[in-house]
Formats: structure tokens, sequence, C-alpha cells
């Protein structure tokens, strides 16, 4: 069970569904228990805290109750009676309080401002409202909500204070002003307030922020502000430039490097190696690690790859290829590329959309910046191929690759990665100066706490090391033994282990060979469920959350209750590895395990258990994706991504269309919210295209959902959907059907299409009407207020009350975007700024950034109406900041355009000129030719003091 009480109090059970806990008095008493923590609560005080000092008669027996009443929803045994009183069983992760404490414990430690932020981000959304908001009234729970929302507090101030550093100052601005006017004594909430203020030219609201918090302060407290905020204000009146905003070019914001578990051992000579040969100023461009599987590759280029973080503009970016099956082509994995980089695949930047290799390489053509390709064994071929466009093609882009066979290709330097160090001698100080030894030791002592290397073992420990010929997954694995096993006996076993001939294997060399060994006698010292557990893990292709891997390793022999157990087990051994929530096995296991599997006669029965089991997990989570879970959802979705193409491949392998098709139709509202429709077009293409039986209803909806995905990402000129035809035609669902013409609907409006657009629309209206979905209804009336102007402002007050209503986030995003289009319509352009200004934060909390460079770009457009060249340039720097990450080349223009024209603004017509040229160069088709040309015709704009 899973329990919020960061909001109204809320239970969720293993999967998500939530538990309706019935009556005030049970709610009140969960609440109790959750405020211990899981401690115990004498009966005594659960009657004097429920019943506020006025127990009934019967009191222990009505306590009995109500008891009785919340196991029967929870589970009998997830509450407890023991001497001391009753407790609630709670698991780690249990409640969502310790949840926000831990994500904000880690988000403290943490050195990377953006990493940072999204922590922060994260901890506060699991609000979904006022602590205990059941039992506010309580005095029982007072303590715990003032505490819960001083730590709430802190975070918010904690959260803006790394927002600043990350530039985010505008979006600041707008939102902390009604936090500070909740709590005006706040110095460091109202301090970073001003900051953000100055820094979006606001100096005066600034320094008026100052004065009402002085006034109050004297007031109420007779006190004057602390030397803190009194600096910040002089700092303010004097214009300092250390108030200016932060450059954000720091390489904290640009990685996805994954953080390791353990520190690297015995690598720095390589690391500065590499270092060296990728540097910025070396002609290298493709360095390629080699060696043998478990020899520690990706560690290596991990930590190369993050030393060098500052010396690549636009980011230093890992893409795990081991996920990708082996027919897999080059532009599959030029594909899992603009995903990892987050590009916009969208029909705004490119019309063709095909050449996935060029587009790619078209749309990093102008960065600096290096990307790892890890595990492409298995891959070669295509790597070779993309590899080689990208370095003809972007001449500041840089390649570090892992595998255990080279590219060949020309420019590539090979980089052999050799077993660690082996001890030369086996004194203990020569023994300690071994990087085999000190890695063996290390894990050792992790495993066995207060385990050393001292004289007495020695011997043993070289010999251990020497077995094993200094291979780090080799050594990771056995150091685990010493729980059970003393460094004598453990040398013992591995020289009769690897002694006689017949354990190698012919046509491995050595080294692999001993690996090998190594995983075999692993897997001897397993259990036969044990086993069976760690094979079929080898079916994911990114690890696994606990629930997944019940639903895949579980069958009739194996209750999925003892997977926990099993789990742990293989933990402990080193087998598997644990990272947060997920389950991991390391690549040369995985490899070893999907022999075992396919040697049990498995894969078959455990590939259609992993593909029915991410199909049913697409489809729950894509139900939630339009409601208050949509955040949770997306992340989810984000974290199984490798996992669920893995399912649509196999499904098509295995002939399985049904659940092909399943799948894609769960998942084309997601890769749409993610911009990611390149994707979305591909894969509905293949499961359509799929061997084996389907639902005439589930394809007749795929290709409903592919005529929309089509629409918007083909070019104006092409016609992927006839005008005057209803794909959604045929489709049974009512709420579907709506919902779908919607989608098609606004396709064809966004092609040009209008009036056969807003006929879908209109139809998609009155379908979702009858069929009772507010959020068809809100989707149908936010984009038909664009379209019908006589009815476009109740038509877009009514949709973003429903999509309120729902809980939407996207959907509130679009209705505030119609409402303020409707504004702007009207000649409200205060409403209308207003509303952009209340977008731009959900839509850069949701990452839909085109969303957020048109936003930046209109209100660029009315600073530079109003004449305030200084914001204007500011919100253009920062829309252009967005588009170069996300290779949106329509906002770069924009962007540049309106530079030039603050630039003009200001009287400075060399960098007017110099954008202006910029935007020309970058503009492709004839409109944005014409968008550019037209910028220096426009009239002279009059600054405004």
């Amino acid at each position: 069970m899973r329990y919020g009480v960061l909001g109204p109090l809320a239970v969720w059970d293993a999967e998500g569904r939530p538990v309706k806990v019935p009556e005030a008095k049970v709610r009140a008493l969960l609440a109790n228990l959750l405020i211990h923590g899981g401690g115990p609560v004498p009966a005594d005080r659960l009657i004097e805290d429920l019943w506020a000092g006025s127990p009934p008669g019967g009191s222990v027996n009505t306590l009995q109750t109500k008891i009785s009443q919340l196991r029967r929803v929870l589970g009998r045994e997830q509450v407890v009676r023991e001497p001391a009183g009753y407790r609630l069983l709670l698991a780690d992760d249990g409640v969502d309080a310790l949840r926000f404490q831990e994500l904000a414990e880690r988000a403290r430690a943490h050195e990377e401002p953006a990493v940072r932020g999204r922590l922060f981000a994260d901890a506060l959304a699991l609000w979904r409202g006022p602590a205990y908001a059941d039992v506010a009234e309580s005095l029982f729970a007072r303590s715990e909500i003032a505490r819960l929302e001083e730590l709430r507090l802190t975070v918010v101030e904690d959260q803006a204070e790394v927002r600043l550093t990350l530039g985010e100052h505008t979006a600041l601005a707008a939102e902390l002003g009604e936090l500070v006017a909740r709590h005006p004594l706040r110095e460091r909430l109202r301090t970073a307030h001003m900051r953000a203020l100055y820094r979006a030219g606001r100096q005066g609201d600034a320094l008026q922020s100052f004065h009402e918090l002085r006034r109050q302060l004297a007031e109420e407290l007779g006190v004057s502000p602390g030397p803190g905020i009194s600096a910040l204000h002089e700092a303010i009146l004097r214009q300092e430039p250390q108030l200016a905003t932060p450059a954000v070019g720091s390489l904290s914001c640009r990685t996805n490097l994954p953080t390791p578990l353990t520190p690297l051992i015995g690598r720095r000579k390589a690391v500065d190696q590499v270092r060296a040969r990728l540097s910025s100023d070396a002609d290298t461009r493709l360095v390629t690690l080699t060696g043998l599987g478990g020899v520690g590759k990706t560690r290596l280029a991990i930590a190369a790859a993050r030393d060098m973080t500052e010396r690549f503009a636009d980011g230093v970016w890992w893409v795990e290829l081991a996920g990708l099956g082996a027919a897999s082509t080059p532009d599959d994995i030029a594909e899992r590329v603009i995903t990892t980089l987050g590009l916009c695949d969208t029909a705004a930047t490119e019309p063709d959309l095909d050449d996935l290799v060029g587009w790619l390489c078209q749309a990093v053509a102008d960065k600096h910046l290096l990307i790892l390709l890890d595990n492409c064994e298995h891959l070669v071929e295509p790597v070779a191929v993309l590899a080689g466009a990208v370095l003809s093609a972007v001449p500041a882009g840089h390649l570090l690759v892992t595998s255990q066979e080279v590219l060949d290709i020309p420019g590539e330097v090979v980089h052999p990665v050799p077993p660690l160090a082996l001890p030369e001698h086996t004194d203990p100080d020569a023994v300690a100066r071994s990087s085999a030894v000190e890695l063996f030791v290390e894990r050792a002592a992790a495993a066995a706490p207060g385990f050393v290397l001292d004289a007495d073992n020695a011997a043993a420990v070289s010999a251990i090391c020497r077995r094993l010929d200094g291979i780090p997954l080799a050594l990771e694995l056995v150091a685990s033994r010493l729980r059970t096993l003393s460094p004598d006996e453990l040398a013992a076993c591995l020289s009769d282990r690897f002694a006689p001939p017949e354990v190698r294997v012919r046509g491995l060399p050595v080294r692999q060979q001993t690996l090998r060994g190594m995983l075999d006698w692993s897997w001897q010292l397993l259990t036969a469920d044990e086993r069976t557990v760690l094979r079929r893990l080898a079916v994911h292709a990114d690890g696994c959350t606990l629930p997944s891997a019940e639903a895949v390793c579980a069958d009739r022999d194996l209750d999925a209750e003892r997977v926990p157990d099993l789990l742990s087990r293989l933990v402990d051994r080193s087998l598997v590895v644990r990272e947060a929530n997920r389950f991991r096995l390391l690549e040369s296991v995985a490899a070893y395990c999907a022999e075992r599997l396919a040697e049990a006669g498995e894969e078959a029965a455990v590939r259609a258990r992993f593909v029915r089991c991410y199909t049913e997990l697409a489809e729950r989570e894509g139900e939630r994706l339009r409601g208050p879970d949509q955040r949770r959802c997306l992340e989810r979705l984000d974290a199984e991504t490798v996992n669920l193409r893995r399912a649509l491949d196999l499904a098509v392998a295995e002939d399985a269309a049904g659940h092909a098709v399943r799948l894609v139709n769960a998942l084309t509202w997601y890769w749409f919210l993610r911009g990611r429709l390149t994707e979305a077009r591909r894969s509905l293409q293949t499961a359509l295209a799929a061997a084996g039986e389907t639902d005439p209803a589930a394809c007749l909806t795929a290709r409903a959902w592919l005529a929309g995905i089509e629409l918007r990402t083909s070019s104006a000129g092409a016609t992927p959907v006839p005008a005057d035809e209803d794909p959604t035609a045929g489709v049974d669902d009512p709420v579907l059907r709506a919902r779908l013409q919607w989608f098609v609907g606004t396709g064809l409006t966004g092609h040009g299409h209008h009036r056969e657009g807003r006929q879908l629309l209109e139809a998609s209206l009155a379908g979702a009407r009858t069929a009772r979905d507010r959020w068809g209804e809100a989707a149908a009336l936010v984009e038909l207020a664009r379209h019908v102007p006589a009815q476009g402002e109740s038509h877009a007050e009514l949709g973003a009350a429903l999509f309120h209503e729902v809980g939407d986030p996207w959907g509130r995003l679009r209705a505030n975007r119609s409402l303020a289009l409707v504004a702007e319509r009207d000649g409200d352009r205060a409403r209308a700024e207003r509303l952009h200004r209340e977008g731009l934060p959900m839509a850069e909390e949701l990452g839909l950034w085109t969303e957020v460079v048109e936003a930046l770009t209109w209100l660029g457009r009315t600073a530079l109406a109003d004449g305030h060249a200084r914001r204007a340039t500011e919100l253009y720097e920062r829309a252009l900041s967005v588009s170069a990450e996300r290779a949106y080349s329509r906002g770069e223009i924009r962007a540049e355009i309106g530079l030039g024209l603050a630039a003009r603004l200001r009287g400075d017509r060399e960098a007017a000129k110099r954008h202006l040229n910029r935007a020309l160069a970058k503009s492709r088709s004839p409109g944005h030719d014409a968008g550019a040309a037209a910028a220096p015709a426009e009239p002279d704009l009059v600054p405004r003091a």
C-alpha cells in the first residue's frame, strides 16, 4: 500500500489503484497511525485523539470496530497489534511525505543545479493540497501539519534559488508573488522574489517589495529587515553587476550521464587518456573503447565523459543501445539519439522525417557536443553508418563508443580497456597497490562489513584476483562470497573451480573464459527458484520495477509473492543491481542469463508475459494521462521507454499483432505529449503491418491515431489524409471516437483544411457531450474557440473550467493558450500577457518546449510593442536558448528576428544586423525566408524609459 498525506488522505494499492477509506473516523484513525510513522500508538492515545477528550461509552470496543473497518480496507496484516499499541506497516517509500523529504535531501546533496531543480520540482509535485487536509482541525495532527508545511516552504525557497541560477527569473517573478503575499515575513522567500523581479526588468517592483517588508516588520514585530535582504536592497539601488542574470552555460543542465553507485577504481590514467583524445582542441572525434564483457568499458566511458562536461557547450549525452534488437537500422539508433537529446521531431522543424539519420545530423550540425553510444557490439554496422554520418555533417560533434568490436570506419581511434592490474608480489604492501585488489577489497568491505586487507589474508586475496584475471565484474561477483567464506576458503574454491581444463569454453579468449567460469560458478550456487528469476529477468531491456518483475518472472510453478525475496537474495549476491526502485542486470550477466533462458526452453513464454505486462502497463498509465496524475504517468512511461519499445519489437517478431496494436494505441497520446511524433508514426505503421490475429476495432483506432500523427509530421503540400474522409468512422466506443475526431480534426486545421477540421471538431464536441466525457468536451471547446470567433470566449472559458475540473495539466495549458488568443483577438493585451506568463511555467514543467518558445516569443513581441528593449531581449534570448537546445529551427528564427528588433530599439544597429542575418541564414522554407526578410522593413520602434 502507498499512502498520500500531502493533500486529502489517499491510499493506493500496489498497482496504483485508489483505495477508498470510508467514514471520517476511520480516515482519522489512519491519519493518526500515519503521523506516527509506523510506530506503535497506544489504544488510550488513539481514543483521546479521535474523540478529542470526549470518548463514547465503550470506547475500547468502538476503537476496535474502527480498527477492524480499517483492516478490511487495507488488509488485516497492514494494521498490527503489539503490546505497545497499534501500528501501521509501512514500506520505505510508502508515504508521499517520506518520499518528499527524501527527494529534497537528494536535491540538496547534488552538485548539479539542473538536477537539483528537477528533484525539488519532483518533490513539490507530490503535494495535492494542504497536508492531512481531512484532519486539519484535529489537535493530534496540527504539529505534523505545521512541520510539513514548513518543509514545503523551505523546499520552495530552495527551488527558487536554484531556478535563479538557471536563469528562470521571469517565470519566478510571476509565480512567487502570491506566495510572498501569503507569507510576507519570510525573508528568504522575499529575497528570491526580489532577485527574480530585478532580473525580469522590474526594479521598481523589487524595491517596493522590500519597503513593504520593512513596513510590516516594524508594525508587527518592531524589528528591521535582516542583513541579507538589506544588502540585496542596497545592491539593487546601485544596480551592482553581480545581480545580473548568471550565464546558464554550465554543462550541469546539459547532460544525462548517470551517477555511479560506487567509485571507479584503477582507471584514472585511462580516464585521462580518453579525455585527452576527445578534448576540444584534439583532431580525434571518435574514440571506441573495446574489451571483453565485464571489463568496465561503460564505467570508464561515463567517468571520462563526466570529466568533459565543461568542454562541450551543447551537452554530453549517454545513449544506451543494449535494449535495441540486433536487426535495428541506423534510423532506429538515430531515433534513440533524438529522444535522448530531447529534440523537437515535429513538422515545424523539418518537412521530411523519413531519413532520421539525416534529420539528426541537420538538427545538431552547428552544435558542440559529445554523444556516448554505449553497448554497440550487436549493432556494429548501423552504429558505424550513424557515426560516419555524424562525423561528416557535425564538425564539432564528438562520439565515444563502447563495444566489444571496433566500428572500423575512418577517423576512429581504438582504446583497448584491459582488466585491472594484478598484484606483482604477495607482501601486503605490494598487494594493496594493485587496482584489482583495491576493487575487491572495496566491494568485500561493502558485502562483509569489517573486512580489511592485512598480512593474514593478503596472499589469499592476491590469489583470488589472479584467478579472476583482474576482471572487474568477476571480482564484484565473488566479493559477496566473503559473507560465508574466509579469503583462504574462497581462494581454495576458485582454485578448484578454475583449475580443471573442462571448465574452459572452447572458442572464447582466456580472460573471457574466466568470466564465463565465474558466472557458471555463481549460477550453480543459486537455488532453482533463484535461477528461474534471474534468467527471466534477462528479457527486460532496461531493468524493471518490482511489480514488473513479479508479472514477468512468476508462473504456475513460482508464485509472484516469492519474487521479492528471491530478488533480494540475487541483489545480495551482486547478480542483480538495485538502483532506487529498479532492478537491473549488468550487461554480461544479462547476456549469460539470456543463454540460460533459451536453454530452459522458456523464451517464448517469458517473452509473451513480458509483452503482456508492458502492454497492460501502457494501457493503465495511458488511462491516467488525462488527469491529475499526468506528470507522474509521464515520468513512469519515460522510465519504461526502452522496455516498451522492446515489448513492441517482440510482439511484432512473435506475430502477436494484437498486443502490438494495443500497445501503440495506449502509447500514442504519451508520444504526442512528449513531442515524439516520429516514434509514434513509425510504431503505429509497424504495429499495423505486423502478422497475427488482431481486433478490427483496435486496428481502426490505430489507423485513426496514425492519420492524426501523419497530419502533424507531413509537409504542407502533402495530403496524408483525404480532407473529406473521417478516419474515425467505424470506431464503436463513443468516448474514444470523440477524442480521435478531435485529434484528427486539430491535425486537419493545422494542415490548412479548416472547414473539414472544424466539422470533425464539432462532431467531437457533440459526441463527447453525448458520452458525458468532460475531457473530450473540454478539448473540443478549447480548439473550437480558435475557429468560432463569435463563441470564442465562452468556449474557451468553459473548456478551461472543464480541464481544471478533470485536473489535466496539459489541458489547462491548452485552455490557457486559447484564452490568451481570444484575449488578444479582442484587444485585451494585458489579459493575454498575463495568460501567456501563467502558461509558461506549465509548459516548462511538462517539457512542451515548442509551447515554451511560442509563449516566450509572444511575450517578447509584447515587450517590443511597449518599448521595453531590455525585457524583450531577455525573453528572446531565453527563447533562442530553448530552441537551439531542442533543434526547433522555427523558434530560433523567430528569436533571432526578435533580438534584432530589440537591438534596433536600443539603437544598436550592428547587433540588429547581426541577428537578422542569422535569421536569414537559418531560414529554409519560403515562409521563413519571408518572415526574416520582412523584419528589416518594420517601422522604427521607440524605446520607453
